[in-house]
């Protein structure tokens, strides 16, 4: 494996790098405060391209590959994880599947004015009784001539209050299982479509998400994204790239807190020297320092498995796993080191810890991601 970024890459950490220091960084605090939507970031993120990372120039997006938008989305997590989660959301759970699954119209739909961050998308799967267990979907579709009436609900939708359509997740034949789950593109001011206020969150609280309700919403036929029947391995595989983009975002908030606390270290002191001279301090250091490099290297990887077009079920979950449990321990030593400062609004090293906790939770929690890798290893 080449270590080294082509030219691209590194031009492409480099903005995202100076976008976080110069847009995001001064207004985390206030957005956090204010579970304030970072309308402003947003539409930076669509005018650099970021919202459609790894789409095709032709269909509106930035052309890069998969390892590029890893980077991109550790640096823009390390600037504002909130920021990086709507990122997230729409490259990788909207646009990435449209772009794999679409035809055509859809592309041209659904595809060209979301990469180009004109409008923003969302993902509809979860549901109050079905999070882990993603195949026990309630929400129905019955198809009625030239539309498909679907009834349900869905909680957590990420992007949902300010989403122009959702990626969304229904039975259209319940005696088949996972087997009868379908895939549609849902436009959300479509009459049936009903959203909730946004959620009161303990972390990431600047990306609204929200719970979405159907009541007869009539979905043009033409908007079945694949077949009848392929929603679950459209699910499946769109939540496989997923994965990747939330180990980034992991890491872009672990690198936030391990720098933090590297800089305090150098600032605070006890017994007459810099804290981060007592070896104690050290150690905490060089574990924090050589968990976040081999989260990004698993997180490569699995991108760069995902460029070559390869199956990477087992590496996306691998870097999604040890990424999000990885920046939970950074976020909290990087606390620790902080001391009694780290406890206080003050800091920004308290929202890093919260921040970093959904990343065990969402787009798979740490127990499933342990399911798909020891099934993987399993396999004959």
């Amino acid at each position: 494996m080449n270590f080294e970024l082509s030219d691209i890459q590194q031009e492409t950490q480099k903005m995202c790098r100076e976008l976080a220091a110069r847009e995001l960084q001064p207004y985390s605090r206030r957005w956090d405060e204010n579970h304030e939507w970072p309308t402003e970031a947003v539409r930076k993120l669509a005018e650099l391209s970021l919202l459609g990372v790894a789409v095709p120039e032709q269909y509106g997006g930035a052309g890069l590959d998969n390892v590029s938008y890893a980077l991109a989305m550790e640096e823009i997590s390390r600037g504002d994880a909130s920021v990086g989660v709507i990122m997230s959301v729409n490259n990788s759970l909207f646009c990435d599947p449209v772009l794999k699954f679409g035809n055509e119209e859809q592309k041209r739909e659904f595809l060209t004015p979301f990469a180009r961050g004109e409008k923003l998308g969302c993902f509809g799967l979860t549901e109050p009784e079905a999070g882990s267990d993603a195949a026990a979907q309630k929400t129905t579709a019955v198809r009625k001539g030239n539309e498909y009436v679907i009834n349900g609900s869905k909680n957590w939708i990420s992007n949902g209050p300010k989403a122009d359509a959702i990626l969304l997740f229904a039975m259209t034949d319940k005696a088949a299982g996972h087997r009868g789950i379908s895939a549609f593109l849902v436009p959300t001011n479509l009459p049936g479509f009903n959203r909730s206020a946004p959620d009161r969150k303990m972390g990431i609280t600047a990306a609204w998400s929200c719970s979405i309700y159907l009541e007869d919403c009539r979905v043009p036929a033409r908007y079945l994204l694949g077949k009848e029947g392929d929603g679950f391995k459209v699910a499946m595989g769109t939540l496989d790239g997923g994965r990747i983009g939330i180990a980034s975002q992991a890491i872009g908030i672990a690198r936030a807190a391990f720098e933090e606390a590297l800089a305090y270290g150098g600032e605070r002191k006890t017994f007459g020297t810099p804290i981060r001279e007592h070896q104690a301090i050290q150690f905490m250091l060089a574990d924090m320092a050589t968990e976040i490099d081999a989260a990004r290297l698993l997180t490569h990887k699995a991108a760069l498995l995902k460029d070559r077009g390869v199956r990477h079920s087992l590496e996306s979950s691998m870097a999604k796993l040890y990424a999000s449990e990885m920046a939970s321990r950074v976020a909290n030593k990087a606390l620790q080191i902080h001391g009694g400062q780290g406890y206080s609004k003050e800091f920004d090293v308290e929202r890093h810890v919260r921040d970093a906790r959904i990343t065990e939770i969402y787009e798979g929690t740490s127990e499933i991601q342990r399911l798909v890798i020891s099934s993987n290893l399993l396999k004959d």
